[in-house]
């Protein structure tokens, strides 16, 4: 999700949900106000193992911010995956009893410098919220809303959960998002689409158990 300024804007979460490709109408309304173009190649870099640190510091911030909101913070997406390659924006996956309502959780996260950047209501009600600036090493942070119970939050963690656990798998979408990552893109979300069947194959192997 290179990475600074206006080319971190991956839309859906990590792990898609075997929809088709969005197109840029729709890409466009799921936005709050104009949607950055990529028009670029995808730079990747190699883990950092900062990230979870980043990460923990972060969600330490949104944790103490939402003391009073039920809620889950969970690391998710490439920098949660020790070895794998990824652009420096560390994904968050924040689970609240409901996303649509945004004056209960959005308020506060501004105040720690969060921003609402996407809003789709009729996928899981799901919310994105970006920071920028993060911290030495990652550029930004994705903050993914889902409700409790979501099967869309489910499947992020399986995939992540997965990832960390089976080194083929890894490597394999490693090897995916490098290739990926080479082609030019119009939207970061077109590249993010691409990987979409790779990812589909890795959950149906995350679901038949270990091996």
């Amino acid at each position: 999700m290179p990475e600074p300024g206006t080319h971190d804007q991956e839309q859906h979460a990590p792990v898609p949900d075997g929809t088709a490709p969005m197109t840029a109408e729709e890409i466009a309304a799921a936005h709050v106000g104009a949607v950055p173009r990529l028009d670029d190649q995808v730079t990747l870099a190699e883990y950092d193992p900062r990230w979870p640190q980043v990460f923990a510091a972060e969600a330490a911030r949104i944790g103490a911010a939402l003391a009073d909101v039920r809620h889950t913070i969970e690391h998710v997406g490439s920098t949660s995956v020790p070895g794998l390659p990824a652009k420096p924006v560390i994904d968050m996956l924040l689970t609240v009893p409901d996303p649509g309502a945004e004056q209960t959780y959005v308020p506060a996260l501004e105040q720690l410098g969060h921003t609402l950047a996407i809003r789709e209501p009729d996928w899981y009600e799901h919310r994105v919220l970006r920071r920028y600036d993060l911290a030495p090493g990652a550029a930004s942070a994705n903050l993914h809303v889902f409700p409790y119970g979501c099967e869309e939050a489910a499947r992020m963690l399986r995939f992540r959960d997965r990832l960390r656990a089976h080194d083929d798998d890894r490597d394999l979408y490693a090897r995916t998002k490098r290739a990926l990552a080479e082609r030019t893109w119009e939207y970061l979300q077109n590249y993010a689409d691409a990987k979409s069947d790779v990812v589909e194959g890795i959950l149906a192997r995350a679901e038949e158990g270990p091996r």
